[in-house]
């Protein structure tokens, strides 16, 4: 049941376990994101390659739920409920949110502009 709060606004939220898994020492990502403050789409999936470090693995872990926000934009918009306000990603990585904000970083993560 969806809850009328008075917005369209648009969040997403993520998070990611750095080689959790004990066999092949992948990591496993997962997200969730809300419109108008309700929880309309949710995903969890191991990642395709072993990140060498934490915040690797949280910043591959953000570019599906980038792509997901933007499926939410684009159909909001053609139903005519277009977000008020920029939309937001939450991630609790210190160092990924670094990479995120620095543009000096890029240059060291140029083996995840594939993702």
């Amino acid at each position: 049941m969806f809850c009328k709060y008075g917005h369209t606004d648009v969040e997403g939220y993520t998070v990611a376990d750095w080689a959790g898994s004990v066999t092949d020492k992948r990591s496993t990502f997962g997200y969730f994101t809300f419109v108008g403050g309700n929880l309309v789409t949710w995903r969890s999936k191991k990642q395709k390659v072993v990140s060498r470090y934490s915040a690797e693995a949280e910043y591959c872990g953000m570019a599906p739920v980038v792509c997901e926000l933007l499926r939410l934009k684009r159909l909001l918009r053609d139903l005519g409920f277009g977000p008020q306000k920029p939309m937001d990603l939450y991630c609790d990585n210190k160092a990924a949110i670094a990479v995120a904000h620095n543009p000096v970083q890029h240059d060291r993560t140029k083996h995840m502009e594939v993702d």
